[in-house]
């Protein structure tokens, strides 16, 4: 039986930045990471789409914590420990620069996720932290102030172990044994399976900002919008999928959305509309979009309002007026189903929040025993804050592993 001083399960995200920590903060310590796979930091590697979304500009802990569906009340205090300052200090100490995009994710200025790899896999080989792959584990257990660690490829012991998996039901079962609760999980980041006539044959199309509501529910949000070959996807739908995750799935992802396209009531639409009719009189409505909205979005709402291709301004009566005003800002669609979004599944459920220590993200049941990253009932909007919430916790539990 190999022992070390730590152990930490997962070569994840959350699993290398604790090892690296601990490792530099008390060179003393022995330290380990088991990997269940062939290579670790797999996550990492397709995170935004191959760039690697570090972390988010968000600089406020009050505000950065409004991102997290699961675990705003918790990480607010950790937050205020080590956020996102911090992890853009860290990178750039070990030589990777990071940058602000406009709408605020954050990637090393190489847009490729290899520089974070192989930062990483420079810092364990530098601080001596034993990387082992294709170690599973099966069962965890303590006896005599030593965890016992039994893997596929051997068994192991440490003074002090942490958890750093992500969503993994196997080890959720083994935390389970061990008396802890573990929140099923369900998926959290998913885009919308819609099929219908007014987003048919426009994959792409963007409209920039609009609300989206979740009919029978008290769910909206806002943000940007785009138009899928199944459906539709980015932030405002998104958020959606994030903070209704529970919801949805009682639902069984079969539910309806109402859009407003332009963020007008329907009596200002109404008005707008009026003045349009004057102003452009002798124009077709079909082929010059209002409201900024992109033309093809725009033709296609108009289509939907009973309008002809040949119908100007001038000619629209009350009817159509009133059905163009309610498709661009109470536009119902049905959602039948929900897809992964890209490459990256990040699910609501975990180990619940009130069995761990925030001060230091140690189990309340164990000494010794901590967690990092989505193996708890943690869980983000898309744009860096996962990521976020992997570095913060896994700091602080070094910290506290390291004393």
């Amino acid at each position: 039986m190999k022992s070390y001083d730590v152990i930490i399960v997962g070569g994840g995200a959350a699993g290398f930045f604790a090892a690296i920590n601990i490792a530099e903060l008390n060179p003393n310590l022995s330290v380990a990471i088991l990997e269940r796979g062939k290579t670790g930091l797999q996550k990492v590697k397709i995170s935004g789409g191959g760039r690697c979304n570090v972390t988010h500009a968000e600089f406020v802990p009050p505000e950065l914590v409004g991102n997290y569906p699961r675990g705003e009340k918790e990480l607010l205090g950790p937050f205020h420990q080590f956020m996102t300052g911090d992890t853009i200090e860290w990178f750039d100490k070990r030589g990777v620069a990071l940058k602000i995009e406009d709408d605020g994710r954050m990637f090393p200025v190489t847009n490729s996720s290899q520089t974070i790899i192989d930062c990483f896999l420079n810092e364990v080989k530098k601080h001596k932290v034993d990387v082992l792959y294709n170690h599973v584990l099966k069962s965890l257990k303590q006896s005599n102030e030593q965890w016992l660690l039994e893997t596929t490829q051997g068994d192991f012991s440490a003074k002090k172990i942490m958890v750093a998996t992500g969503s993994n039901p196997k080890i959720w079962k083994v935390l389970e044994e061990l008396g802890h609760t573990v929140v099923q999980p369900v998926p959290s980041l998913f885009t919308f399976d819609i099929k219908d006539e007014r987003i048919k044959g426009i994959p792409g199309v963007v409209a920039l900002d609009v609300e989206v509501k979740v009919k029978g529910s008290n769910l909206w949000s806002e943000g940007p919008l785009l138009i899928t070959h199944v459906g539709m996807s980015a932030p405002a739908i998104l958020k959606l999928s994030a903070f209704g995750a529970i919801e949805l799935a009682k639902r069984d992802y079969k539910f309806q959305i109402e859009v407003n396209f332009i963020k007008q009531s329907l009596d200002d639409c109404l008005d707008h509309l009026k003045t349009l009719k004057q102003d452009l009189a002798r124009k077709t409505v079909l082929k010059l979009a209002q409201f900024e909205l992109p033309k093809r979005l725009w033709q296609k709402l108009v289509l939907a309002s009973n309008i002809t291709n040949d119908t100007r301004w001038a000619d629209l009566n009350k009817f159509q007026t009133e059905q163009l005003a309610s498709q661009l800002t109470q536009a119902v669609f049905a959602v039948n189903g929900k897809s992964t979004f890209k490459e990256e599944f990040v699910t609501a459920g975990g180990i619940n929040l009130k069995e761990v220590n925030f001060k230091t993200f140690e189990s309340k049941f164990y000494e010794n025993l901590y967690f990092a990253g989505e193996i708890l009932n943690i869980d983000a909007v898309t744009g860096g804050f996962n990521f976020q919430n992997a570095w913060t916790g896994a700091y602080i539990a070094a910290k506290a592993i390291s004393k």
